[in-house]
């Protein structure tokens, strides 16, 4: 029997470990530090309790790491001084220098990149995993996988490496900024008194989609406009006492195609190009200060989950 040890059981973990554990692999899961509804959601996946973490790690084939990204190399830290020989599933949205660090981290280990995307709309899947590595180790997370709602993918092997973590953090790029810039919006909106009128004019708009890019070229012609607007959309921002850091950003952004006005024969592929090659006006990064108190909050609440 293949025995895993997942690190560690929040609602996407638990929904993976669970998936394995049904199809016949020892889950095993450290309690030590984790809240009640951690052990609540590990029991309820049929979780097996395995304290301490040398313990576990001694009788397991494969680590599986679902954490915050930006606690992951806290996680790989927390396995080192085992001397881990096993696979370590770097589950996570981790650039490659991250990856490269966790792989030092752990040099008697596999460190396999993979990323995860969640349920479908349906729920016909628990999750989509993604991974990169060498053939050997990503057959051995096929094969765990089998037959559960856990579906996986093979992303093609050799270096750059991190590819599968490239996937998820260029999706979460799209999903994450869409559904912030949907509570902005509201915001403005409701401080003007016209939420109702917004969501009515919304009702009318074409629902946006990842996988459409036909509408690229249209944007590029019109960024030397649409730039401007954001200007006046983050001063519209400030003065309703809203953050015009995405508005402003994304003026920042359009400038690449300013000098696209009117060009009739682009196609999606060269204004993607146009980002790769080229360049808009400086960004401004947040202060290191905002950085490091969002940073030590999140990793307050993580630590006791």
């Amino acid at each position: 029997m293949t025995t895993l040890t997942l690190l560690h059981p929040g609602s996407i973990g638990a929904a993976i470990g669970g998936e394995a554990a049904r199809a016949g692999t020892r889950v095993l899961w450290v309690p030590t530090g984790r809240s009640e509804a951690t052990r609540q959601r590990a029991q309820t996946a049929g979780l097996q309790p395995a304290a301490p973490l040398e313990a576990a790690l001694a009788v397991s084939d494969l680590v599986l790491s679902i954490a915050p990204a930006h606690l992951a190399e806290e996680v790989a830290a927390t396995v080192a001084p085992f001397d881990y020989t096993g696979l370590y599933v770097e589950a996570n949205p981790t650039p490659p220098a991250t990856l490269e660090r966790i792989t030092a981290q752990l040099p008697h280990a596999t460190v396999l990149d993979a990323a995860i995307f969640g349920p479908d709309a349906d729920r016909t899947r628990a999750a989509a995993l993604y991974l990169h590595g060498p053939e050997p180790e990503v057959a051995l997370l096929r094969t765990l996988f089998a037959n559960t709602r856990v579906h996986t993918h093979t992303l093609p092997h050799p270096p750059p490496i991190g590819r599968a973590s490239a996937l998820k953090i260029a999706y979460l790029t799209y999903q994450r900024t869409t559904r912030t810039l949907t509570a902005l919006t509201h915001a403005l909106a409701t401080h003007h008194g016209v939420q109702h009128e917004l969501l009515a004019e919304a009702a009318h708009m074409p629902t946006p989609r990842l996988d459409d890019t036909a509408f690229l070229p249209t944007l590029a012609t019109r960024a030397w406009r649409w730039h401007h607007e954001l200007d006046i959309a983050a001063t519209a921002l400030t003065a309703a006492n809203l953050p015009p850091a995405l508005a402003q950003a994304t003026a920042e952004l359009l400038t690449t195609w300013d000098k696209d006005k009117d060009n009739r024969s682009l196609e999606a592929e060269d204004v993607i190009n146009r980002l790769l090659n080229g360049s808009g006006r400086g960004r401004t990064p947040l202060g290191e200060s905002h950085r490091e108190r969002a940073g030590a909050r999140q990793q307050q609440r993580y630590l006791t989950e």
